[in-house]
């Protein structure tokens, strides 16, 4: 087979309490119901989302991962086809969309007077789009150019819409709004990847911006850097870091965050450290926690002080000793997690994680709104575009525990998609993108894709037949 496809990974979210006097009440929607075929029937036989998916994921226990990936050490995975052995059933564009589960963040910015006050729920709705990212080491399914994802949450007060706009390099664009047009938020993303020997590492390319219309704001900010580790051999797990600072484009505002790496000893697995400055660069809060549990922000007085008791107290963490690290070379070994974030008094909770349902671990680690996102609810066929991945053969059919099926149709979607670019490199023809263009981002000035309009208006006219 032509390798021309794209191993993707992506960052994305997990739900919250109501921190900040933000309601909580849609992150516990799903808790302990009886389920039909993964739907839960409502006492007035309303729809409402199902709880699972239709099979539990297959084993990976008879695959040689070594096998396949000895050859692609120091590579970039761009060009790399991955076996679907690797694959979990969802698209990249629907990952995308998991950066929207804790939209009442953004909701509850927009409603502040205070811009530091909306920065600390910005830097939150950021630290929250990874936190799905956890536990999860499948990979989305590669988009095939043209293809879209929508996705509309009337209770939650949001739409969005992305579509694959490139295919080498591979771009996602994606953008969303609420729909009382309090804000608008937007991107596109370019995952370059590489594998290491034991490790896949993963550099989330692309400039997300978030625009709170009342206030008039534009924040802008990239993802940080994320690795997983032991795709070779021990237990899988996954760790984000490296620098993302939030820029308000209007005040002045910035918010600098520091995802830290596991280090030497696992003390700062997960953890999220920063600062909020004004324009006179005088820091005006600090927030801290993990990406993975929760978020607080402090006066920066009070965390320094903190700091400086917990050195006099002699926290000494150098008794873990060393055979901690020696794992050898066969494995990086996960290392202890603490399980809790030490709250300093004082300080206000921003955002916590929601549990995961209870049969995540056989549902590839999904989060319950990661469940829902292929879901096919009664009156989306022939009103949602026929390019949207929902419809697509190979992720239905691995959904449903059919690997055999998904891998056939994966392998035929992919020449497909090989032949029509053939075609069009025979008639001399241009790709051309349907509901994004090319342009630059209004407030970095770096290239982006911006959205065109139109696509809620459900006029599909000319759309490729990708499937």
């Amino acid at each position: 087979m032509n390798s021309e496809e794209e191993f993707y990974d992506a960052e994305t979210g997990l739900e919250s309490d109501d921190s900040c006097e933000v309601s909580f009440k849609d992150a516990c929607v799903y808790e302990s119901k009886q389920t039909v075929n993964g739907k839960v029937p409502s006492e007035n036989g309303a729809w409402e989302r199902r709880t699972t998916l239709p099979a539990p994921m297959f084993s990976r226990n008879d695959f040689s991962v070594w096998g396949f990936l000895k050859k692609c050490i120091g590579m970039e995975l761009s060009k790399i086809t991955m076996p679907i052995v690797f694959n979990e059933p969802l698209s990249f564009l629907q990952r995308i969309t998991e950066y929207m589960e804790h939209t009442y963040l953004i909701h509850k910015a927009c409603t502040l007077s205070d811009s530091i006050e909306r920065m600390q729920l910005v830097a939150t709705f950021a630290i929250s789009a990874v936190a799905s990212q956890w536990d999860r080491t499948g990979k989305p399914f590669n988009p095939l150019l043209g293809e879209t994802f929508e996705l509309t949450r009337d209770e939650e007060g949001y739409r969005m819409i992305s579509e694959q706009v490139s295919h080498h390099p591979p771009i996602s664009a994606f953008y969303s709004e609420s729909l009382n047009q309090d804000f608008s938020f937007h991107g596109s993303i370019y995952p370059k990847l590489k594998f290491w020997g034991k490790s896949v590492e993963a550099e989330p390319k692309g400039t997300m911006t978030l625009e709170l219309s009342k206030h008039r704001e534009a924040y802008t900010w990239t993802n940080p850097m994320c690795c997983v580790h032991n795709v070779i051999l021990g237990k899988l797990w996954i760790e984000q870091y490296g620098t993302v600072e939030i820029v308000n484009h209007s005040t002045g505002d910035k918010c600098v965050l520091n995802f830290k790496p596991c280090g030497m000893f696992g003390k700062e697995l997960h953890r999220v450290e920063g600062h909020i400055q004004d324009k006179s660069k005088k820091k005006r809060r600090v927030i801290y926690g993990k990406w993975t549990e929760c978020v607080y922000s402090i006066e920066p007085k009070v965390y320094e002080a903190n700091k400086k008791a917990e050195k006099k107290s002699g926290g000494d963490s150098k008794k873990h000793k060393q055979e901690q690290s020696t794992a050898g070379d066969d494995a990086d070994e996960m290392p202890d997690v603490q399980e809790t974030v030490t709250m300093i008094p004082g300080s206000l909770l921003l955002w916590r994680v929601a549990p995961r349902p209870p049969n995540s671990t056989e549902m590839y680690n999904f989060t319950n709104f990661a469940m829902t996102l292929n879901e096919l609810e009664p009156g989306m066929i022939g009103v949602i575009a026929p390019t949207d991945c929902r419809l697509r053969p190979d992720i239905r059919a691995m959904e449903n525990g059919d690997i055999d099926t998904a891998s056939r149709e994966k392998e035929r979607l992919e020449e497909k998609q090989r032949a029509a670019r053939r075609e069009r490199a025979k008639d001399e023809e241009e790709w051309s993108t349907r509901w994004f263009q090319q342009g630059k981002n209004p407030y970095t000035g770096a290239a982006d894709w911006i959205y065109k309009a139109g696509y809620f208006e459900r006029k599909y006219p000319h759309l490729p037949d990708i499937y």
